[in-house]
């Protein structure tokens, strides 16, 4: 199902609805999924599933009952490169008019339902405003990651200059597609000690590469392992909504996994690669044969080693467990965050609400200094100042202080002594890579294991993705990067499993990050290390800009705030392929750049 350009014949009502869940509504912060939190152990045992658990497949073509038919506008009510939300009855359609063909597509972004008429509508397709996510105007499908699903495309046909929709109920209501993917039909599925493909790493790299290698018709076994006790989650979402259980949390319910037949081996921990042989051994003695291998093992949270680390209440934030507990010690007491980077300034965000005190520790002189640079640094901390946070900056912690073995005082290399009841860490990740260093893969000085484009490390038929990898970023000159975020790993996971199956394709997507604190989102898109400058549009004090981050000449990198949808602009600008320059933001005049789609 690749993206492809040309008009569907008017005929063809083509839909796809697969897995019809109730709860797969998700907004800003919700989530969706009902999986079992503790399903499929991974304990080295003989581990099957059973053919009749296979979810029925809705018929592709729904009777007349249920469809519904409109005319929803005139064919000059829309100009090229226009936009429009139009309501059918049983819901909304995004019609899109480009090179004077209309198109109707789903009008709420699968990730998290942010309205894509907000959108930016570019080179046959439309990316969305909130976190980045592009879909093909042709055909519906996700060609940018964040998320899962694509759209549905529903049939247009127009008649006496009048533009008619048809679509069905079901998708109306539903508002995501998952793409048709193939089953597993090994007969050694779910018990034998070899696999066809094995990941290690079930986040989001892990989970995009066994949901594309189904997607494009691979019918072979596949086994998912993670450390974690949970099925594939929305990381994300835990330093920014601490309070989230599990089951809101998971990315696909229990149900998918084994109509897919992808095998989740959970609590599982591999402790050697043996490359010359083809297998993994588990902690548990369990062996695994495989012939393809996916290396996404993410990255393991930094700890204090200051005097007192081993006290009680002193956290970081890797799992539910972790989140939930925080919020659970931090009620009408006092929390400490160590690290005012993405995850520390997004949990002192959400305690405020919580906690009696929330103080912030951070080495730098302001929040996300070497990120965003110091004046958005400083604009964010002034927001936090306002929401009672206390910062004690350009300090460490010296010691923990407990009594009776918990936390009480948090003692800072300034002397001042902070009083916590609970702490959380955030001082940065190191790659989870331990497990490879006997192995003949390839990690460098710090850990990390270097891919080429193709997400190949320097052993045939082993692929790495996710936060663990370096890989060349092809629109800053494939200089080799590193970058940790959730956008990248699905991108990257997709790639891997495109080159198992010797489709040589190449990871060119263009960063794309978000946070949110006090109900308000910063988005970035590009890669700003190294910026020398920053060029701000609009009025910090009032969090309502953009700023330009600039290295010589060039724009490398963009964030904003309440400026939407500008940052899925520039990013849809660098996608192209087409530079921007330094003198081009400093102008002010941005209508270049917030005019309709190129």
């Amino acid at each position: 199902m690749g993206g492809c350009f040309s008009k569907p014949k008017p005929v063809e009502l083509k839909i796809e609805v697969v897995l019809p869940e109730k709860e797969r509504g998700k907004e800003e912060l919700s989530a969706s999924g009902k999986g079992s939190p503790r399903a499929y152990q991974g304990n080295g045992t003989a581990r099957h599933f059973h053919t009749e658990e296979r979810l029925p497949a809705p018929h592709p073509y729904p009777g007349a009952q249920d469809c519904v038919e409109a005319a929803i506008c005139h064919v000059k009510d829309l100009e090229n490169g226009q936009m429009r939300e139009v309501e059918l009855g049983w819901g909304k359609v995004l019609l899109v008019k480009d090179n004077g063909e209309f198109h109707a597509l789903g009008h709420k972004c699968p990730h998290y339902g942010a309205p894509l008429v907000k959108g930016v509508l570019s080179r046959g397709r439309v990316r969305c405003p909130w976190h980045g996510a592009c879909f093909n105007i042709g055909t519906g499908d996700l060609e940018d990651f964040p998320g899962l699903d694509s759209l549905h495309k529903f049939q247009v046909k127009i008649e006496k200059e009048k533009v008619y929709v048809r679509a069905s109920k079901q998708a109306l209501q539903l508002q995501r597609r998952t793409k048709v993917m193939a089953k597993c039909i090994s007969p050694s599925a779910g018990h034998s000690s070899s696999t066809n493909v094995l990941i290690v790493g079930a986040g989001a790299a892990g989970l995009v590469c066994a949901e594309t290698l189904r997607q494009e018709g691979f019918s072979d076994r596949i086994v998912l392992c993670t450390l974690d006790r949970h099925l594939p989650y929305d990381r994300p979402k835990l330093s920014k909504s601490l309070d989230a259980q599990p089951e809101q949390l998971a990315l696909r319910p229990k149900e998918f996994f084994r109509a897919y037949g992808i095998e989740v081996l959970t609590e599982a921990q591999v402790v050697t690669v043996d490359v010359r042989n083809k297998k993994v051994v588990f902690k548990d003695g369990f062996k695994l044969e495989y012939s393809k291998l996916l290396l996404a093992p993410g990255s393991s949270p930094k700890m204090l080693s200051c005097k007192g680390k081993e006290v009680e209440n002193v956290f970081t934030i890797r799992t539910p467990e972790d989140a939930n507990r925080v919020v659970r010690l931090a009620r009408g007491r006092n929390a400490v965050v160590v690290g005012a980077g993405f995850l520390g300034m997004e949990v002192a965000a959400y305690l405020t609400e919580k906690a009696h005190s929330v103080s912030v520790v951070e080495l730098e002189e302001t929040p996300f200094r070497r990120f965003l640079g110091e004046r958005v640094g400083r604009a964010l901390m002034k927001m936090f100042e306002n929401n009672r946070v206390k910062f004690y900056m350009q300090t460490e912690v010296s010691e923990l202080r407990a009594q009776e073995g918990k936390l009480k005082e948090v003692v800072l290399k300034s002397s001042k002594v902070v009083r916590a009841d609970v702490c959380v860490v955030g001082i940065g990740a190191v790659p989870a890579t331990g497990f490879l260093r006997q192995s003949s893969i390839n990690l460098d000085s710090r850990g990390f294991i270097p891919v080429n484009k193709m997400m190949q490390t320097n052993v045939p038929g082993v692929f790495a993705a996710g936060d663990a990898v370096t890989f060349p970023l092809a629109w800053r000159n494939n200089r080799k990067v590193n970058i940790p975020h959730w956008q990248m790993a699905h991108a990257q996971g997709r790639v891997a499993a495109q080159n198992m199956l010797a489709q040589e394709a190449e990871i060119s997507t263009v960063p794309y990050l978000w946070t949110a604190m006090f109900g308000r989102s910063l988005r970035y898109a590009g890669y700003g290390e190294g910026f020398d400058d920053v060029i701000i549009q609009g009025d910090l004090e009032e969090l309502k800009f953009v700023a330009f981050y600039t290295k010589g000449d060039e724009v490398i990198a963009v964030a904003s705030m309440n400026y939407d949808p500008i940052v899925s602009k520039v990013a849809e600008v660098l996608a192209s392929g087409r530079a921007i320059r330094k003198r081009e933001v400093e102008t002010g005049d941005m209508s270049w750049l917030t005019g309709k789609g190129s």
